[in-house]
């Protein structure tokens, strides 16, 4: 596995041909590189995974003990005593009118089921959650990059092919047009071949739009604002390099059980759910913790004998506290939380079905897209040979014009497919390795 693991990783879809690019042109992994640093997507992701991270420092700062200090200042009303009962007339007691008071408080968690360091556990878990859930996101977006960058790619190429074919017919009509001068060919075959000139130009002016709209998107995914164009490398020296077939779409599964966010998330989800249920059970376990306080007072009307001097009174102990409530309260927060458990346990089965099937169609996918690539090149192959042997013919007058234009557009319609089949092939690799997680 860790062999075929290296060859994806190298046969990474920045690496898998060679390309001629200059320095204002884009590779597909300078624009990964470019969407990495400066989507908004993935810097919103990144700030909630930086936030998971925070979280798990909060949550141990609260073991820390609790401290707090406190002062007052009050105005007492007359103090009454009530020795002969409620509804005799009162005693006086002599207080000061005002009063004031200072002091600290400490408290200090000793035990309370290991709430405490189970939660830091749960913090620490969900900020692995969150770094799947941005290398997730982060998969997805190189994934939708590439269908941006292909689709450039692909129009690109049309456009050159349209260019070079509207250059030939321009040479082909003048040829055709001298015929006609001479006699040898009739008005019809000039008009033909206008009309095929200006479907092409037609047909150029429509792809140049639609590489304006791919430009837009491409530029949106690398946060580049509103510019109108975006040079990438299109021209290969090289044809698409394959993916090892010295293993099948299992090794791939296995691959995606290690790497996969998608499938880490619902790991992540089983664990939560393990530790919650953890949580629960110590909601019946006794609070033990260490308290102290210490305050100063004036006057002096807390305790009996009551006095307006100064004074000040403090404790230092252990508390236990234990939840009676709780043991009837939280049969049904237990049974809530297994449940819960139990169903995070099933979509982990499920998501793990499901990447088996997704892993094992893409690996088909790419495996049809390579069979078309060579269709598409014996197609070329023939058409090409048909143009020749068709336009010697013609030149010949020994056939129609209409038969030279038919081969023409074959031969033109058969480069498409070619340049479709290849990006359908780097598209399902992209596709394969998004699945493994390894993109």
């Amino acid at each position: 596995m860790h062999t075929l693991l290296l060859a994806l990783l190298f046969l990474a879809p920045g690496n898998l041909s060679a390309q001629v690019s200059s320095s204002d042109s884009l590779t597909l992994e300078q624009v990964w590189n470019i969407v990495d640093s400066e989507n908004r997507q993935l810097k919103l992701s990144d700030l909630m995974r930086s936030e998971s991270v925070t979280n798990v420092e909060i949550a141990k700062s609260d073991r820390l003990p609790s401290l707090n200090v406190s002062g007052n200042v009050v105005h007492n009303t007359k103090f009454l005593i009530y020795t002969r009962g409620w509804f005799a007339t009162p005693d006086y007691f002599a207080v000061s009118k005002y009063g004031y008071g200072f002091g600290y408080s400490l408290s200090l968690n000793v035990y309370e089921g290991g709430k405490y360091n189970r939660n830091i556990q749960i913090k620490r878990e969900e900020s692995l959650r969150q770094q799947n859930e941005y290398d997730l996101q982060r998969n997805n977006m190189h994934y939708s990059a590439a269908i941006v960058f292909y689709d450039l790619y692909k129009f690109l190429q049309f456009r050159d092919f349209l260019s070079a074919e509207i250059t030939a017919e321009k040479k082909q009509l003048q040829t055709i047009e001298s015929f006609y001068r001479n006699g040898t060919v009739l008005k019809s075959d000039v008009l033909r071949s206008h009309v095929k000139l200006s479907q092409l130009e037609l047909s150029l002016s429509d792809l140049n739009k639609q590489i304006k709209v791919a430009s837009q998107r491409l530029n949106i995914l690398m946060a580049h604002g509103n510019g109108d164009s975006v040079a990438i490398v299109y021209h290969d020296s090289t044809m698409l390099a394959e993916i090892s077939e010295n293993g099948n779409y299992m090794d791939y599964v296995e691959i995606a059980l290690s790497k996969s966010p998608a499938y880490k998330i619902t790991l992540n989800d089983v664990n939560l759910a393990n530790l919650n249920i953890k949580q629960v059970k110590a909601n019946i376990l006794p609070k033990v913790s260490l308290f102290s306080y210490y305050t100063y007072t004036y006057p002096q009307v807390s305790y009996y004998p009551y006095s307006n001097d100064f004074w000040s009174f403090g404790q230092t102990g252990l508390r236990v506290t234990f939840p009676l409530d709780n043991l009837y309260r939280n049969k049904h927060l237990h049974a809530k939380a297994k449940t819960e458990s139990a169903q995070q346990t099933e979509r982990v089965r499920i998501e793990q079905d499901e990447l088996i099937v997704d892993i094992k169609e893409a690996y088909l996918q790419y495996q049809q897209a390579s069979e078309a690539v060579k269709s598409a090149q014996e197609n070329i192959e023939q058409n090409t040979e048909s143009v020749r042997v068709i336009r010697n013919s013609y030149l010949s007058q020994e056939s129609l014009l209409t038969d030279l234009l038919d081969a023409e557009n074959t031969l033109l319609e058969s480069k498409f497919a070619l340049t479709s089949a290849i990006v359908n092939l780097r598209l399902s690799h992209v596709r394969l390795l998004a699945k493994t997680g390894i993109l």
